[in-house]
């Protein structure tokens, strides 16, 4: 029977209660550092004699999910996050919220922190955004990151209605429209597609606000939701401040930081305790709110007004001037802000002309139109991995809009890489408009892009169609090669030559199974929403190298007591000394180990899958563990492979330590579901074991391996 005083019976020796801590792990892709995070977190508890309970917020679901009761009796929780945790649930409560790579290197310090952290205040918001007692890295460094994580935080939120608004509008204008000299193409009132076009509209207003608005909930939490959305849509409504157009997106991604900084500033002011509770819900809304809405009407609109009525005004001198040259600069304001004021201002000075007898002005513009949603979603097709499976399939539909002049299918790259997406934008808007001006396009009716000649308000069709086409494909190229160098720049790589490409760098084993694919079709496959793909469709002159035509291959021999797992990882698989000492060479001889199974029908192109995967960010989780992998149909199915490096590899690891203990894992693109993440997710779990992986290293021979691998469960 234990005392009251016994560790586990809920007291330590000198009486006092035992200390109860929570903690939530999460990455974005939701695999391996999620779990590794718990399971250092919960040994480094077990070992100070700590009683802690962690929640995995992984790809498969939130786990070992903290109840009421939990929150009610802990004295600290940890977040170990490095994508949105709602911390709503954790009011009145001491909250550390740092990254999750914090939770595998220091657990011991931040269950120390805890102690002293503050006292959350009930707002929901990021986990890790944040870091409260040191937890977190350098301030410009965690600035940035809070910046970027806001910015697309209100981008992901955005993409559904750009896509929903944008696609029944250009739906209803195929099907119910006609061309028309005064409104461009017109529906008939009260027509069915009248209806599905102010649907579409109602989308398309929406997406505005909605991307401020969540900007600002991402930075100052659920109290920064409604300043945003409202001071995104003053931006977008021009006639609040004397403009003939809003500010766009632009306009919002100010609005929704400006915001978002407000209240966390508001809730830094000390109030009375009785105002306390109101706080959140009224004072903070409506004082956020107004201030906003005041300074933007009054003091960010004037500029924005100002701008417009001097372009037009410096426009009309130009009329007289080289049509290459107007052209270039009218596609330049075209694809600058995609329907804020610049853009705006070229648009109706070209409609303007119209009426003047003037139509290739107009004929500028629409060639210019389509340029930015047709050379952002040809971007995601030629090279797939760069972009995410959500961003592939904006892609696409940023494609149908530009066939129909949308030009704000474009708006949700921009939005998420403004400095890489708007040059390009310009530069394949000017083009464009400079090809027109050379050919003399002409445009009778105020719209553009390939539907308007195909309705016949085009003169001089087939130089037209040359001007988009060259426009969408300077677009296009200009993009991949900004993302691509400051992919590369971030990386500290040389902007020339090296494996792989850009990806946005996400966390280690993004990509196997949850929908970052490599090499995927655009829009193919069932993406864990904004993920960062881990492949692509192979570069390079040359068609792929094919592994040499072998025999069927031999069954597998079955490991005694059950598969190793899933059957995944057999002797064939298992190497106990690799010959490689550097990671590429080891990467290849991995792949020839895998294609012993006879399940690999193309090894370069999984070396190559493998090498991007790693070119986006290490798979090196530390603890001279690496766990390279690849998503990719030069394989038939699902397979695992082990290896050793008694020397160690370097991998460029989170700790510093090289890799020893090698897995390469390899799926298919069709392969995925909750089985393949369960074993990933065990896999992570049991080699944050000591006793595990020093039974590991020691195996004398494939079969002790196997022997040893079958512990995972």
């Amino acid at each position: 029977m234990t005392s009251p005083a016994d560790p586990v019976a809920g007291g330590d020796p000198s009486g006092h209660p035992r200390l109860k801590l929570l903690a939530v792990t999460a990455c974005p892709t939701g695999i391996a550092h999620t779990y590794m995070a718990a399971e250092k977190l919960q040994q480094a508890a077990d070992r100070q004699g700590i009683e802690m309970k962690v929640e995995t917020q992984g790809s498969i679901g939130a786990e070992n999910v903290l109840t009421d009761n939990d929150v009610r009796d802990a004295d600290g929780i940890i977040v170990a996050a490095d994508k949105d945790v709602d911390l709503a649930r954790f009011a009145g409560k001491r909250v550390l919220s740092v990254g999750v790579s914090e939770g595998i290197s220091n657990p011991e310090r931040l269950i120390e922190q805890v102690r002293s952290a503050p006292v959350h205040g009930g707002g929901g918001g990021a986990g890790g955004a944040a870091s409260a007692g040191g937890g977190g890295g350098a301030g410009g460094g965690r600035e940035r990151s809070v910046a970027y994580k806001a910015l697309m935080n209100g981008v992901s939120y955005m993409i559904p209605f750009v896509v929903v608004g944008g696609l029944l509008i250009a739906i209803s204008l195929s099907l119910g429209g006609h061309t028309d000299p005064k409104g461009g193409l017109v529906i008939p009132d009260d027509s069915f597609w009248m209806h599905v076009n102010q649907i579409g509209v109602i989308g398309f207003t929406l997406m505005v606000p909605i991307l401020s608005g969540y900007i600002a909930y991402a930075i100052g939490d659920r109290p920064a939701l409604v300043p945003g959305m409202i001071g995104g849509w003053i931006a977008n409504t021009g006639e609040l401040y004397d403009s003939k157009a809003g500010a766009g997106f632009i306009g919002a991604i100010v609005t929704g930081f400006l915001a978002g900084y407000l209240v966390l500033w508001i809730k830094k002011v000390k109030v009375p305790k009785f105002v306390q509770p109101i706080m959140p819900i009224i004072v903070i809304p409506i004082l956020a709110t107004s201030a906003l809405g005041l300074f933007f009407i009054y003091v960010i609109g004037k500029p924005i007004s100002w701008v417009f009525e001097h372009l037009t005004d410096w426009l009309g001198g130009m009329t007289g001037t080289s049509a290459i040259l107007l052209g270039a600069i009218l596609g330049l304001m075209i694809a600058f802000d995609m329907g804020g004021p610049v853009n705006k201002t070229a648009f109706l000075f070209g409609a303007g002309l119209i009426a003047t007898g003037n139509q290739t002005v107009m004929g500028m513009c629409a060639a210019a139109i389509p340029v930015m949603p047709l050379g952002q979603g040809l971007a995601t097709l030629i090279r797939k991995r760069l972009y995410s499976e959500q961003e592939r399939e904006t892609g696409l539909a940023a494609l149908f809009m530009g066939m129909f002049g949308i030009s704000e299918g474009a708006i949700p790259f921009a939005a998420a890489r403004p400095a890489q997406v708007i040059p390009a934008n310009m530069l394949g808007g000017a083009v464009a408009g400079a090809v027109a001006g050379l050919a003399d396009v002409k445009d009778a009716v105020p719209h553009g892009g390939p539907i308007v000649a195909v309705l016949g308000a085009i003169g001089g069709v087939p130089m037209f169609f040359v001007a988009v086409a060259i426009g969408t494909v300077v677009t296009a190229l200009t993009t991949v090669a900004l993302v691509d160098i400051s992919e590369r720049r971030r990386r500290g790589e040389p902007l020339v030559g090296g494996a792989g490409g850009p990806g946005g760098g996400e966390p280690v084993l993004a990509g196997v199974g949850v929908g970052a694919s490599a090499g995927a079709g655009a829009g193919a496959g069932a993406g864990a929403g904004a993920a960062v793909a881990g492949g692509g469709v192979a570069s390079g002159a040359g068609s792929p190298e094919k592994s040499p035509a072998s025999p069927a291959p031999s069954p597998a021999p079955s490991a005694a007591g059950g598969e190793v797992l899933s059957g995944y990882l057999t002797e064939q698989t298992v190497k106990v000394q690799l010959d490689a000492d550097e990671k590429e060479a080891a990467i290849r001889e991995m792949a020839g180990l895998l294609a012993r199974t006879g399940k690999v029908g193309d090894v370069e192109e999984l070396v190559r899958t493998a090498l991007r995967r790693e070119a986006q960010g290490t798979t090196g989780l530390g603890e001279e563990i690496a766990i390279p992998h690849a998503k990719t149909d030069a394989v038939t199915a699902p397979v695992v492979g082990f290896a050793r490096s008694a020397e160690g590899i370097e991998w460029g690891s989170l700790d510093g330590t090289k890799a020893k203990l090698i897995f390469m894992i390899a799926v298919p693109e069709a392969a995925a579901g909750d089985e393949h993440l369960r074993i990933l997710a065990m896999l992570s779990r049991k080699l944050m074991d000591v006793g595990f992986r020093e039974r590991l290293e020691a195996a004398p021979d494939e079969a002790a391996v196997l022997e040893v691998l079958r512990e995972v469960q």
